[in-house]
C-alpha cells in the first residue's frame, strides 16, 4: 500500500480530534469509491484488473505509467493475454 499526504482543513482536524473513533482512511477510500462511481468506474472491476496486470508481471507504478484511465488498463491487460499462450490451448 501506498502512503499520500492529503491536507485537510482545521475544521477537518478538530473534529477529527473530536470524534477519535472515527477511521480517516476509510472516509477517504469511501470518498474514493464515490469519485469512481460517478465517473462509471466499478470499484471491483478496477481491483480485478489491477491484479490481473500484476499477476503478467506489471508493477503499480508502470501501470500508472503506461495508463491514465480505466479503459487504457483494459487494453493493457488484454493486449497482454492476446500475447501470451494459454494454458487452454491445445495442440493438435
Amino acid at each position: 500500500m501506498i502512503t499520500r499526504s492529503v491536507t485537510i482543513e482545521p475544521i477537518d482536524e478538530l473534529y477529527l480530534q473530536w470524534h477519535d473513533h472515527i477511521n480517516a482512511s476509510a472516509l477517504y477510500r469511501r470518498a474514493l469509491r464515490e469519485e469512481m462511481a460517478v465517473r462509471g468506474v466499478d470499484s471491483d472491476e478496477l481491483r480485478d484488473l489491477l491484479e490481473r496486470a500484476q499477476e503478467q508481471g506489471y508493477t503499480l507504478d508502470e501501470i500508472a505509467t503506461e495508463t491514465n484511465r480505466f479503459a487504457d488498463l483494459e487494453t493493457l491487460v488484454a493486449d497482454q493475454e492476446r500475447q501470451s499462450p494459454t494454458a487452454d490451448t491445445t495442440t493438435e
